[in-house]
Parts: structure tokens; C-alpha cells; sequence
């Protein structure tokens, strides 16, 4: 499939590899001296009887005698298993399926480990969320530990959801010499419609509705085991992965319990033998995950709406290749990938209607057509991105792939790239003297796209809900400046909890914005949302400086985050009011163990990760965009 690249994909692409040379060099230095050291046998013939002893002492008899062998590939299974979260419940029964078809692919497997997985979900507005965005720092030096053993010559990843992909990718890079296959769980099946729901969440918010009805609504929605349907940062990572190369073609959205399900499942474990030294198509995690399979998750993030929470993680995945991407390159790409897909929050269908549209076999495909994306990329099925415009197939009990779809099957909800929704992505940034932001416009109506309004200044979300609760927000147009919410303040949580009230404010007439060095979920909303908001005020960035009444401006389309204080003054000689969360103040649900992670965590444009910098480059090598 040969496409003329686009200019600004092709230049986009070309600057990153340019700024990445040292650090990629680096980083492909280290996979081929852990290659080396493996050497071209199985990875645990390098190990001392007593450590091989160790290593398999409590497997059964006839793994024992695989393991002894030193010969066959061993994978290690690498599982963010838990039973009460939906996403992550269908994972309890992978293990052994994965490890019988790995026999039957002439390998061995064992479970190298379990990952944290926390729910966004349950702790939204709860001092756990402060939790969130550290945990995927976590997964990734859990999913180190588990690959640490020396023991493996492969791995297969278990995760769905928020940070626990971002962390598990990111660990699995740690040790890039080795094959990696990520195999999805699914979405549940689709219920309450997400439109209904947030209607009834706004009605609460308003106080026209209990919490009974509300918790009826919120029930009906998330039902059953599988990701939730709404396309937030659990469903983008799905995409992006399959995206990637690292997920089988069209795996990504089969719901869990169906016959493909467990086919794919199967299909994966087999995969990841075959992309063994010893499966005959070697093809480390460290080859798949180039600068070009960076830019084609940049634009499928771009073209399908996806979350605001990857323009964090994409950075910090990129870094972990030795990768250099900046939300300049972002900023770029938007300005030419057309916006396709339309999924709630920014549409009324959900991913199980994405998925049956054509999903993301026919994404892929109009976006080669139109040369947004590299096809000259690695994957796990070989080489070519076009490999992904396939969808998989049951002939009886054997798993094939037919190609996908060329026309959308629903141009309500999935779109080619000649006849977008929108010429640009989902995403943009924007930047002035408040700092440098990213807003999610793919749900935001045109109308919304520029406020320009006095700013409300809140130093936690409990005081703006209450300030919401007590009325003093109606009947006024505002910018809700809602600062100390970054990752050296107290973890930078989601403020998804402000969308309702927000929301509400909005539907009355009001101009209404938020501008916040925190979060706002993958689910962001209607409301025009400037967020990640660096450098934050808990390091004394502009908003330490902002008061009630100055005058914001939210500009979407312009790429502007602008500041007229209301009293004239210089915004730099003002003194910093509020403050962060301190000592005591920050303990609690396990917060006071984090606390390191306060003191070195990264800015939001560099990943917000606690993981060192990417040393830069000795000279510059920029290649500007024409």
C-alpha cells in the first residue's frame, strides 16, 4: 500500500527523529547489549542452577522439564488482574489459556508478575484519585521487577485501562530486546446510552434528580465485565496499541465471553512464541516501537477524538524509547489530521458502534489512503501498517483475517479522511502568558470554541463545587481557574467531577471555561477545558499569579491561553497566592508514600514522570514545519 506521505507528517516525523538521534542511539545501544548478554539460546540458560532452581520450582512437572531445558522460549505473563474492575475482571481467566496455546506453539509461559490497576472511575473527587497519574510511574517499575528474572525470552501484557497500558508499555520498553505482545480484554457490551447518562448526571449536579436515580443511570451504564463504552483514556489506549503494532489487527473491541474473544486470545499467545529468537521471526519490543509508530499513534489519538490523558502518556512512552515528542509535534499534527470519529463524549455512539462502523481497520485504512500514517513500520504481525486494515474472521474454529471494510458502514459515527467531521484533530494547544496548555475540541461546539471571561480562582475542586452548590457562580459568564491540581502539588487528579456542574452553567446561557494545571479525564466534555496547564503553580507558574477578575481568554482556534489582569498590573511582579496541599495535609489513603514522587515528578509537557529526563541533545535539530 504506497501513499504519497503528507509534508507536515513527513517534517513532523523527520524533526522528532532528528532531536531523538542521541537519546534513540542510546536507547538501541542498551537493547542490543541486553540482546548480547541474553545471548541466542533461551534467556535462562545464562542462569546459575540455583538460580534456574529457583526459578521454576513451583511450576508443574512437565513445565519443570521445559524449563530445565533451557531451550524452548519462555514468555512471561505479565497481568494487571483484579475482579472489581470491569475492564480487568475477564484477565482472572488468561493465564491458563495463554499458557496452553503457548505449548501448543512450542513454548512455555509463566505468570511473571501482577501490576497495580486502579479505577478512575470509583475514585473521582476522592483523595485516591491524587493516586491516579503516579500509578503508572508504579506499572511501570512493577512490570521491570517481573521482567527481572533473567528467565524470559518474550512477554505477554494484561491491561486495559488508564495508566495501567501507558505503565506496562513503558516497562516492557526497560527491555526492549525482548518480543512483546499486548492482548486486550474488550469493552462490555453497550448500555444506558452515554448521552442519558451524563444527562442525568447534570440533572443531579442540579438537584432536580436523588442519588438513587443517579446511581440507577451509573449502574445501567457500566454493567458487566469489560471496559466501559465511552471513548476515554481506557478505549484510546486500546486503539493506540493496536495502532502500535503491539495488539493483533481488530482485537482491540471484541467484547469479553464470545468465541472470537477467546480465538484472539490464543492467536496472541501463539504471536508472541513466533516472534521468538527461537519462533524463527525475532522482533523486539525495541524494533516495533520506532519514531514512525510514534507519529501514527500521535495522529490515530488526533483523528478519533481520543483522550487528553495521552498527550502525558504518548510523551512519556516516547521517552521510554528514547524517543523525543513534544506537544508542539502534536500541535502540528493536529493542524492536519481531519477528525473522523465521533464517540461519546464528543458524539452519541459509543466504541461497540466504532467498532461495528468499520472501527479501526477502516481508520487505518483512510488514513494511509491519505498519507497521514507510515506504512513502513514493524508490527507483530510483520511488516506494514496496512496489515492492520484487517479485521479477523471464524471459519469454524480456525481464526483468519479478511480485509476490512472500505466504506464506513455508519458516517454518523466513523468518517473517511476526504469527508471528515473536522479538518483538524481532536486536540490542539494552546499557549500565552498563563503557560502552555492542550484542550480536547472534538465535543466542543463552535460557539463554545472562544471564552473570553472574568477568572474565578479555586485552589481545590471542593471549592468550586461548593461555590456551584451555594450559587455563586449563576448568572455570571466565567473562567474557573482551578490551580494547584499539577503533579508536584498533589499528583495532578482528574477533575472530571466539575463536568456536570460545569455543564450546567453552560446550558443556561453562560460562557464558561476552566483552566486548570490538573486533568479533566478522556471523557472531557463540552465545556471548552485548557488543561495540564504548565509550568504549574506548585512551581510557582502563572496561575500562583491569577485573581478573581482578570480577564481570560480559552481561544481553540487561535491556539491562544490569554491573560488582561483586571488592575493593570505586571502578572510576573505579583506574588504567588494559595499554595499546594502540605505535610499533613497530604497523608491519607496512602498519599504520604508518594511524596517522592511530588519532589521529582517531570512537567506535564514532558510526561509528568518521575522517571529522569532524556539528556538533550548537544546541538539543535529542529526541522521547522513549512
Amino acid at each position: 500500500m504506497t501513499h504519497t506521505l503528507d509534508f507536515t507528517v513527513a517534517e513532523v516525523t523527520a524533526r522528532i527523529v532528528a532531536r531523538s538521534r542521541e537519546t534513540r542511539t542510546a536507547y538501541l545501544a542498551r537493547t542490543r547489549a541486553a540482546a548480547d548478554q541474553a545471548g541466542r539460546g533461551a534467556a535462562r540458560a545464562g542462569l546459575g542452577c540455583a538460580n534456574l532452581a529457583h526459578g521454576f520450582a513451583a511450576a508443574e512437572d512437565d513445565d519443570k522439564v521445559a524449563l530445565r531445558g533451557r531451550t524452548k522460549p519462555n514468555l512471561a505473563i505479565v497481568t494487571s488482574y483484579n475482579d472489581m474492575l470491569s475492564a480487568h475482571q475477564p484477565y482472572g481467566e488468561y493465564p491458563p489459556v495463554l499458557k496452553k496455546a503457548v505449548i501448543r506453539a512450542g513454548g512455555i509461559a509463566q505468570v511473571a508478575g501482577g501490576v497495580p490497576a486502579m479505577c478512575d472511575g470509583i475514585t473521582q473527587g476522592r483523595a485516591g484519585m491524587e493516586l491516579s497519574l503516579f500509578s503508572r510511574d508504579v506499572i511501570a517499575m512493577s512490570t521491570a521487577i517481573a521482567l527481572s528474572h533473567d528467565m524470559f525470552d518474550g512477554a505477554l501484557m494484561l491491561g486495559v485501562c488508564d495508566k495501567i497500558v501507558p505503565g506496562l508499555l513503558i516497562g516492557a520498553l526497560s527491555f526492549g530486546h525482548l518480543p512483546t505482545v499486548f492482548v486486550p480484554a474488550g469493552p462490555m457490551a453497550s448500555g444506558l446510552p452515554n448521552g442519558e447518562k451524563a444527562k442525568v448526571r447534570q440533572l443531579h449536579a442540579e438537584g432536580r434528580v436523588g442519588r438513587d436515580e443517579l446511581l440507577a443511570a451509573e449502574a445501567a451504564s457500566y454493567h458487566s465485565k469489560g471496559t466501559c463504552t465511552f471513548y476515554g483514556t481506557a478505549n484510546s489506549n486500546q486503539l493506540l496499541m493496536e495502532v502500535l503494532g503491539l495488539h493483533l489487527p481488530g482485537s482491540s473491541f471484541v467484547n469479553p465471553g464470545t468465541a472470537m474473544r477467546e480465538a484472539l486470545t490464543r492467536a496472541a499467545a501463539q504471536r508472541a512464541v513466533a516472534l521468538t529468537p527461537q519462533g524463527g521471526e525475532p522482533t523486539p519490543i525495541a524494533d516495533i516501537v520506532d519514531e514512525k509508530a510514534i507519529v501514527n499513534a500521535c495522529v490515530a489519538l488526533l483523528a478519533s477524538g481520543g483522550s487528553t490523558n495521552h498527550t502525558l502518556h504518548l510523551v512519556a512512552i516516547a521517552r521510554a524509547a528514547g524517543i523525543q515528542l513534544t506537544w508542539a509535534d502534536l500541535a502540528d499534527l493536529s493542524a492536519v489530521v481531519p477528525l473522523l470519529c465521533r464517540i461519546y463524549p464528543n458524539g452519541t455512539a459509543d466504541v461497540n458502534h466504532f467498532h461495528a462502523a468499520g472501527g479501526i481497520g477502516f481508520l487505518v485504512a483512510t488514513l494511509l489512503r491519505a498519507g497521514l500514517m507510515h506504512d513502513d513500520v514493524t508490527t507483530i504481525m510483520g511488516r506494514g501498517l496496512h496489515l492492520y486494515t484487517r479485521e479477523p474472521r471464524l471459519v469454524g474454529d480456525e481464526l483468519t483475517w479478511e480485509e476490512g471494510p472500505k466504506a464506513s458502514l455508519d458516517r454518523d459515527v466513523l468518517r473517511p479522511a476526504d469527508d471528515p467531521f473536522s479538518r483538524t484533530g481532536g486536540l490542539e494547544v494552546l499557549t500565552g502568558p498563563l503557560g502552555t496548555a492542550v484542550i480536547k475540541t472534538s465535543a466542543v461546539a463552535d460557539q463554545h470554541r472562544v471564552v473570553t471571561a472574568p477568572a474565578m480562582v479555586f485552589d481545590d475542586q471542593a471549592a468550586f463545587l461548593q461555590a456551584f452548590a451555594d450559587g455563586e457562580l449563576d448568572g455570571r459568564d466565567l473562567v474557573a481557574v482551578v490551580r494547584y491540581q499539577g503533579p508536584a502539588a498533589n499528583g495532578m487528579p482528574e477533575l472530571h467531577k466539575l463536568t456536570p456542574a460545569l455543564g450546567v452553567l453552560q446550558d443556561r446561557g453562560q460562557r464558561v471555561a476552566i483552566v486548570t494545571d490538573g486533568r479533566m479525564s478522556g471523557a472531557s466534555g463540552k465545556v471548552p477545558a485548557a488543561i495540564h496547564v504548565t509550568p504549574e503553580a506548585a512551581v510557582g507558574g502563572p496561575l500562583s499569579r491569577v485573581r478573581d477578575g482578570d480577564l481570560v481568554t480559552v481561544d481553540s482556534e487561535r491556539g491562544v491561553l490569554g491573560l488582561e489582569t483586571h488592575d493593570g498590573a505586571d502578572l510576573a511582579r505579583r506574588e504567588p497566592t494559595g499554595r499546594a496541599p502540605e505535610g499533613p495535609e497530604w497523608t491519607g489513603t496512602g498519599r504520604e508514600l508518594f511524596a517522592v514522587f511530588r519532589a521529582t515528578v517531570g512537567a506535564a509537557d514532558a510526561g509528568a514522570s518521575v522517571f529522569p529526563a532524556l539528556p538533550t541533545p548537544s546541538a539543535p535539530t529542529e526541522v521547522p514545519v513549512a
